[in-house]
């Protein structure tokens, strides 16, 4: 195994640039992961682990998680605890790291499916604590059209691995996708506080569904409101006027997820 003691090394300073630029993972096809245990479940979960960074520290402290990501990739390397700290988006990095391919598997919809769809999300925490809800509550998958990607370290952390285990699927036009859907006889849902929107606790869902949810600011766009089916909203108690994106979504998610 080879060691780097340089923050000036190439190999640093292109995982810095693909941990801090979407565009370059997007050109590359490649994310930058951090932590022992996602480097572990990318390494279990068949994701192509094509570089890693390990300190002696948490070859010390991580053994089992750091064995199971070095029997996956052949480009293993040791760095020093002040390379790890350039490498390192957290504030207290556990001084493992992985360069990972990007699936290419993922992109299929399901017709008989229920699916979350997001668009135009700008917190990546939000997008990946909705990727972690959508697995836990067993939906079939994640839809992401703009916004933040869902391999921006910050959404990788949010997902705790989820976003490597569900399938995520990238939307150019979130408005094909529904129309699509609906020709194939999903039922498409726009979550809005539109006044002549249904509470979602009232809508009798039987078979493939995607429900849409917007940006934190704005909300969907007039064109994915009209594409789909329904319009629906979640019933507020209180003087709260609206919900966090993600604590929004979880409410929907379990509702379509509950009447399957």
């Amino acid at each position: 195994m080879s060691a780097i003691s340089s923050r000036a090394n190439e190999k640093i300073k292109y995982a810095v640039r693909l941990g801090e630029s979407a565009s370059l993972r997007n050109e590359k096809k490649e994310f930058f992961l951090e932590g022992a245990r996602l480097c572990r479940d990318a390494a279990e979960n068949g994701i192509k682990i094509r570089q890693a960074f390990f300190t002696e520290q948490a070859k010390e402290k991580y053994p089992g998680y750091i064995s199971a990501v070095e029997a996956v990739c052949g480009d293993c390397c040791t760095v020093t605890p002040d390379v790890a700290d350039k490498l390192s988006d957290t504030k207290s990095s556990q001084g493992v790291f992985c360069i990972c391919e990007m699936p290419q598997n993922g992109g299929s919809i399901d017709f008989s499916g229920r699916y979350i769809a997001l668009e135009n999300l700008q917190d990546p925490s939000n997008l990946g604590a909705v990727c972690r809800t959508a697995e836990a509550l067993g939906l079939d998958g994640v839809i992401v059209s703009g916004g933040c990607d869902v391999y921006n370290p910050k959404a990788l952390r949010a997902a705790m691995g989820s976003s490597l285990r569900i399938n995520v699927i990238s939307a150019d036009s979130l408005c094909k996708v529904i129309e699509n859907a609906n020709a194939n006889g999903m039922l498409t849902l726009a979550s809005t506080p539109q006044t002549d929107s249904v509470k979602i606790s009232e809508i009798d869902i039987d078979g493939g569904i995607i429900c849409c949810v917007g940006n934190e600011g704005n909300g969907l766009t007039d064109e994915v409101i009209a594409a789909c089916s329904e319009k629906v909203t979640i019933p507020m108690k209180g003087r709260a006027e609206s919900l966090n994106a993600s604590a929004a979504a979880a409410i929907l998610m379990w509702e379509i997820s509950r009447k399957g």
